[in-house]
């Protein structure tokens, strides 16, 4: 500030004592030392209440709101903390409203910049899943045109590694837009009565031959009903309960082993999904749900799949009220479960 609330106070001090003195000059019985006197004590009083007055009730919070708003300007919003009033500064509301402003203003700033380095990093991630399936299936597609299409064998090895590459190419972008219209409510879930063991029985039959082809033993663990009904989207909870299948049995080697089962509750059943695999080390463990992540890229991207299997199962189960949890030890396996609640207008078998 151009003004300190001291030379203010000074000021003020003075031009009342010059008038105190100058009045009472006016009178013939005042001796000069009573004005000296009363100049002294009407210019100590006047600083002191003039210097309080503007000091703690007006200065202090404009320069508080000086402050406030030079941070603003130059986007230092991060030192700002808020403050609760004490009542007796006029500024201080003030102050408080623009303390409050601009921690609303910063966390705002914050989501941004979190928001910003999403989009680079999720551009980034598909940018790259995407060039892997058109650069090979464009590299066996150009070999055929630069003669091989002549070799019988050659044109059909050729031709059904690029139809590979563009059904994992299809694969992405079906997944992709899964996400999306999850994620913008473009997919509502439809909520009804499902079985839940039938429903695991049917996706185990669907993995049995491929768990074969493997040595890997898939099954699904006895419960202890034939039947148990939750409250569930049943072609959602298919997808989620496909994705955790097909991914145990993707990084379960050879002679391994993949159980599906059940933990009930009075009010919740838990399904559970395990396996002899490799593991998940436990750095990794809060960000596999993540889109595209993967624990070992070159590796994971050989075993197949898009990168979002999990990603599209957190996004349901969210849709769920509930959420994907994981166990895992590396060497020994992994465990995922996930909690549906129980149908109210069902029995157990």
């Amino acid at each position: 500030m151009i003004y300190s609330a001291r030379s203010l106070a000074l000021l003020l001090a003075s031009s009342i004592a010059l008038v105190t003195v100058l009045f009472l000059s006016l009178l013939n019985s005042v001796e000069k030392s009573a004005l000296f006197v009363a100049s002294l004590i009407s210019f100590s009083v006047s600083y002191i209440l003039v210097f309080v007055v503007l000091e703690f009730l007006i200065f202090r919070g404009i320069n508080k709101i000086d402050k406030m708003m030079g941070k603003l300007m130059k986007q230092e919003l991060k030192g700002i903390t808020k403050e609760k009033s004490s009542g007796l500064d006029p500024f201080e509301k003030m102050n408080e409203e623009i303390s409050s402003f601009a921690l609303l203003k910063q966390k705002e700033i914050d989501e941004l910049k979190k928001l910003e380095a999403f989009r680079k990093e999720f551009i980034a991630d598909v940018s790259h899943e995407l060039k892997t399936p058109i650069f090979a299936a464009q590299g066996f597609v150009h070999t055929l045109i630069d003669g091989a299409v002549d070799d019988k064998n050659v044109r059909h090895k050729f031709l059904k590694k690029a139809a590979k590459s563009l059904d994992g190419l299809d694969s992405l972008v079906q997944d992709l837009l899964t996400l999306s219209q999850i994620e913008t409510g473009d997919i509502k879930m439809k909520f009804d009565q499902v079985d839940l063991v039938k429903l695991c029985e049917e996706v185990v039959e669907q993995f049995e031959e491929k768990a074969e082809q493997k040595k890997i033993k898939l099954k699904l663990l006895d419960s202890k009903h034939s039947k148990i009904f939750v409250h569930a989207d049943e072609k959602r909870i298919d997808q989620v309960i496909t994705n955790l299948i097909s991914n145990a049995i993707n990084y379960t080697p050879e002679g391994g082993e993949v159980t599906v089962s059940f933990d009930e509750g009075k009010k919740n059943v838990t399904t559970i999904v395990t396996d002899t695999g490799e593991g998940i080390p436990k750095q990794h463990l809060h960000r596999i749900f993540e889109r595209f992540y993967r624990v070992d890229k070159s590796r994971s991207r050989e075993k197949g799949g898009t990168g979002l299997g999990l990603a599209i199962v957190k996004h349901i189960l969210e849709g769920h009220n509930s959420k994907p949890e994981v166990q895992s030890e590396v060497g020994k396996g992994s465990e995922f479960s996930f909690k549906l609640p129980r149908s109210k207008d069902s029995d157990d078998d």
